[in-house]
């Protein structure tokens, strides 16, 4: 059933019967219901959970103001004080990744263990300049010589997808987060972290993961899924039971 939680105004959907162990975080531009497999499986072994929609997405309104997962994770600790007094496992998937580490690195004591799954913890340095054609349309817009219509079709032909697709605030948010790296909040943490993630993630490749296990201070595990791309949750929803089982029975 949807509905709110906290006092940051967040919707998700509740599976199972009793006080929620888990949380799921989805990753950009998704919504709560990519783990509606997940969820439901741990519903039927007794397990209640809360997939949560982030702030711009699914049936949660957009934030006050732009922030990257720093900013999101502060929106995300009032609804998980409001499902259960216990410390939570919090399964985050690419940008929900990244916000369940810094709420497990900034309130250790509301998480006992993440897994998380094609995060973009780490940023990778890039040696690849934006086209001459952008960043000289880009000039001319900051000096007025160029229209807003003009240097947003510039956005258009040469912006990621994401970007393309994100608009006002939610595009703002976008390039926070994109610039935002997370290895002083790895370094924090001590809980156990499960790393499950597809061989064949071209959007935050394998070696993301493991440079992050290098820097967690806590027990962690790595599991590569052969075959499977970024979209863990949907392609292998078992793999993300099966960690969350793991981390609820130590």
């Amino acid at each position: 059933m949807l509905r709110s939680y906290g006092d940051s105004n967040l919707f998700g959907e509740s599976y199972g019967a009793g006080t929620a162990r888990v949380v799921w975080l989805h990753g950009w531009a998704r919504s709560a219901g990519d783990f509606a497999v997940a969820a439901s499986t741990l519903a039927d072994r007794g397990v209640a959970s809360v997939a949560l929609d982030l702030p711009g997405f699914g049936a949660s309104p957009l934030p006050e103001v732009a922030g990257g997962a720093r900013h999101y994770a502060g929106l995300v600790v009032p609804a998980l004080r409001s499902l259960a007094d216990e410390p939570l496992v919090l399964v985050g998937h690419s940008f929900g990744g990244t916000v369940a580490a810094v709420v497990a690195s900034t309130h250790p004591d509301a998480v006992r263990s993440l897994v998380l799954t094609g995060a973009p913890l780490i940023r990778r340095a890039s040696t690849k300049k934006a086209p001459f054609a952008y960043r000289s349309q880009r000039w001319l817009h900051a000096k007025g010589l160029l229209s807003d219509e003009r240097v947003e079709a510039a956005r258009q032909k040469y912006g990621s997808t994401d970007y393309r697709r994100a608009h006002g605030l939610l595009r703002d948010v976008l390039v926070a987060s994109v610039n935002e790296s997370y290895e002083t909040e790895l370094a924090t943490l001590s809980l156990p972290v499960d790393f499950v993630w597809g061989e064949l993630d071209g959007d935050v490749p394998v070696d993301v993961a493991a440079r992050a296990g290098e820097l967690v201070r806590g027990e962690h595990t790595l599991r590569v899924i052969t075959g499977v791309g970024h979209m863990v949750p949907l392609e292998t929803p078992d793999e993300l039971v099966d960690a969350v089982t793991r981390a609820l029975a130590r």
